[in-house]
């Protein structure tokens, strides 16, 4: 590798690890893992099913998650996140990864009693999906830390007990499909997040409960509960 792609890639991933702050966008990706798609005995899905979150929902360790007081129903949702280094629109999945400076761990907080009557609907999902500390993260991993994005365990607990455990290696869409695919649509910008979907085991959760998470030996997160 020439020192000027060494230089580049540096200072892509120093720019990279602000995404909390830089960052524009947070694109979704639902229904992505095969257990989840088992489980609920439907159809897999022939595209990448993508929603969009603003960047507000984003929580970092050491605050509180806040439910809302207008939903009844919030499922926690342990995610591989993807934050996309350089500026991409059109790209193929043999490129697709030269577009992304790392990851981190993430959760996707979904408020099912508002979600569930807009998807039947057809209606949009962000009132759902975007709300306040909807979106906890963890601190950027660069790219050179993950030798493989789709051999990553992931695990979530509640109050001690494991609600959640998966790997990202049973993703229906992998890491480079997203990406093209979306690129297809809209220019993904750097330090903008990916949330590549969740594993079964997602359900609700209430004020007072402890939140842990863990990706491989790469991050591990812990939130409190608050009632808004």
């Amino acid at each position: 590798m020439q020192l000027t792609q060494i230089l580049r890639m540096a200072c892509q991933n120093q720019n990279a690890a602000n995404f909390l702050s830089n960052g524009k966008k947070i694109v979704g990706v639902a229904l992505n893992y095969m257990d989840v798609v088992l489980a609920r005995n439907v159809p897999v899905p022939k595209e990448p099913l993508v929603f969009l979150k603003p960047t507000s929902s984003y929580l970092q360790e050491g605050q509180p998650i806040v439910l809302p007081k207008v939903f009844t129903k919030v499922a926690y949702e342990v995610e591989l996140g993807v934050v996309i280094g350089k500026p991409c629109k059109n790209v193929s999945k043999a490129d697709a990864m030269s577009y992304v400076a790392g990851y981190c761990l993430a959760l996707d907080l979904t408020a099912q009693c508002n979600l569930g009557p807009a998807r039947a609907a057809g209606h949009p999902w962000t009132l759902g999906k975007g709300f306040d500390t909807s979106t906890p993260v963890s601190q950027f991993i660069p790219i050179e830390k993950v030798t493989d994005p789709h051999n990553l365990p992931l695990w979530l607990t509640v109050n001690g007990d494991l609600k959640q455990n998966g790997c990202t290696a049973d993703l229906i869409f992998k890491v480079p499909d997203i990406i093209s695919y979306v690129s297809k649509y809209m220019t993904l910008e750097a330090n903008d997040l990916i949330l590549t979907g969740t594993p079964n085991g997602a359900d609700a959760f209430k004020a007072g409960d402890v939140i842990q998470c863990g990706m491989a030996d790469l991050a591990k997160l812990t939130f409190q509960v608050d009632a808004e």
